[in-house]
């Protein structure tokens, strides 16, 4: 007896596709600048030396560990919505308004780019909010304002660090 196929729901969450596919290209980006965030700090945790090679390596690495289970949580809100997450090289280095860092660069230098990364995703995550408002889209909301928090947090202790 053959089984017969049946065909998979659309999804009708209260979102209207349209609306979806528009905080899913936002939600890309925002990808694409966490991964490359997260990406640049690993590299720097791994490289850096200097008189402040303790405190860095061991916030670095807080940092990049932090970064890395968000990526999963941002990837499973675009799948949620119905569409699939970018995951490649290719696709964000397309999406990301992070610059890489050609290089080793000095300690103190690799601060200042991470404070830079920080605000360029925590700017990405802000110009969603208003797409994301106006389709209803509370949980997308809550994600963007726990990220947030930790962009804006995260740059301030960077920041912090070269201060004098």
């Amino acid at each position: 007896m053959a089984s017969k196929k049946t065909k998979t729901p659309a999804i009708d969450i209260g979102i209207p596709e349209d609306q979806r596919k528009k905080i899913v290209a936002g939600l890309s980006a925002f990808l694409a600048d966490s991964y490359t965030l997260y990406l640049m700090t690993h590299n720097f945790h791994w490289n850096v030396t200097g008189p402040q090679f303790n405190s860095l390596h061991a916030m670095f690495m807080d940092q990049y560990t932090e970064q890395w289970n968000a990526l999963d949580v941002i990837a499973e809100r675009i799948r949620a919505l119905g569409f699939p997450a970018p995951g490649t090289y290719k696709e964000f280095a397309k999406l990301t308004s992070i610059k890489e860092v050609d290089g080793v660069p000095k300690a103190e230098d690799m601060v200042r780019h991470l404070v830079i990364a920080q605000e360029a995703t925590a700017r990405t995550a802000r110009s969603l909010f208003d797409l994301v408002d106006e389709a209803n889209d509370q949980p997308t909301a809550d994600m963007l304002t726990q990220r947030l928090e930790v962009h804006e947090k995260t740059a301030w202790m960077l920041r912090s660090t070269l201060e004098e």
